[in-house]
């Protein structure tokens, strides 16, 4: 990145700019704008949801959201910051979070064929399932214990 940038927990009062950026993509565009609301970001800034902000000169250029079960809510990159290395500093924001909430499997969905397909599979996401046009991945955080162990090390 060759501008400073912050990165951040979001608030209440950077959900505009992170619906701004949502609604601004050019891939995984909403079929139906209203179906993710003002209400759905707040619930994504405490409790069972953290959304980190990435911003420059007081702008935000890209958000990331989780939830406890594991759940990337959001990772999104304002048009014309994309590549900029925003994305992988929102995403391991979001994945230490889930990580010292001890969760142990992350998981996320995207569009096949588009720019954020080729960006999870960078970063060593593993395709779980391919329905239509949507890709389900995950992300293992922690070993799973296997099926034959006890649990105890060997």
């Amino acid at each position: 990145m060759s501008f400073p940038i912050t990165c951040r927990i979001a608030d209440h009062g950077d959900i505009a700019a992170m619906s701004e950026i949502r609604l601004s993509v050019a891939e995984n565009i909403l079929s139906d704008p209203a179906r993710v609301t003002l209400a759905d970001y707040a619930t994504y800034l405490t409790g069972p949801g953290q959304s980190w902000v990435a911003e420059s000169d007081g702008r935000i250029l890209a958000f990331g959201a989780a939830n406890r079960s594991g759940l990337i809510w959001a990772l999104f990159v304002r048009p014309g910051f994309e590549g900029r290395g925003l994305g992988r500093l929102l995403m391991r924001q979001c994945l230490a979070w889930l990580e010292r909430a001890g969760v142990t499997r992350a998981y996320l969905d995207t569009g096949a064929g588009t720019r954020a397909e080729g960006f999870y599979r960078a970063l060593g996401w593993r395709e779980i399932r391919r329905e239509g046009s949507r890709i389900d991945f995950e992300w293992l955080l922690k070993p799973e214990p296997s099926a034959l162990s006890d649990g105890r090390p060997a």
